[in-house]
């Protein structure tokens, strides 16, 4: 038995499927830029602030990161409305994702902060910088610079694992997907069209990812 590929009968819901495209790289976005600015406060605290915010800051990581993400997305949009907080599905998504980012960024900027040289903080303190300046201009210049392939990577895993706000009915590709199948039974068709597109996703923003960090981090 040959199968026969029927993709023209995806073209009636090409809309569906862009609006799915669409908010993916939307919720990938906005997560990602929410996920690395907790990233970046939560290794700086748990770097050079108090110890009880530094303890805080690994109580954080450790849930997160030894934890589904499914679970974490399920509680924030089921559990949290048992306490009086509702959100609706594509802000439940948006904060789930952002969380989880912030979580693993936490330890990869961590990690790029604790290898700047002693030395070359000791000399922005010398040069009159306050604890801030040394910071910003010393601290996470060269940390990020250091950590920032594994950072994209990072992201890259974030966007692909955002097919799962789908099981709250956040209206991503994914989402986008089920439902054409709903509606026209090529499951086979639908869903490798939406691989494709999450490839194509995961290499542009790759391709992006690499351009910017080129011109963040060039010579000089």
């Amino acid at each position: 038995m040959i199968y026969k590929l029927q993709f023209g009968d995806l073209l009636p819901y090409w809309d569906v499927l862009l609006q799915g495209l669409i908010f993916t790289i939307v919720l990938t976005v906005v997560s990602t830029i929410a996920g690395i600015a907790v990233g970046t406060a939560c290794a700086s605290a748990r770097t050079f602030g108090p110890k009880w915010l530094g303890a805080t800051v690994v109580v954080y990581v450790e849930l997160i990161r030894n934890t589904p993400f499914i679970v974490q997305l399920f509680f924030i949009f089921f559990g949290l409305p048992a306490v009086g907080v509702k959100l609706p599905e594509s802000t439940a998504a948006f904060i789930a994702m952002a969380i989880n980012l912030g979580a693993y960024s936490t330890e990869i900027i961590r990690a790029g902060i604790e290898a700047v040289p002693k030395g070359h903080v000791e000399a922005g303190v010398s040069l009159a910088m306050s604890k801030w300046e040394v910071l910003r201009h010393v601290v996470l210049k060269q940390a990020f610079r250091k950590v920032y392939p594994a950072l994209s990577s990072q992201i890259i895993i974030v966007m692909l694992g955002s097919a799962v706000v789908s099981q709250i009915s956040a209206p991503d590709l994914t989402f986008a997907a089920n439902f054409v199948q709903s509606r026209n039974f090529r499951a086979f068709e639908v869903y490798l069209l939406a691989a494709l597109l999450y490839l194509l996703l995961a290499v542009a923003t790759r391709a992006i990812l690499r351009g910017l960090g080129r011109r963040l981090f060039k010579a000089g």
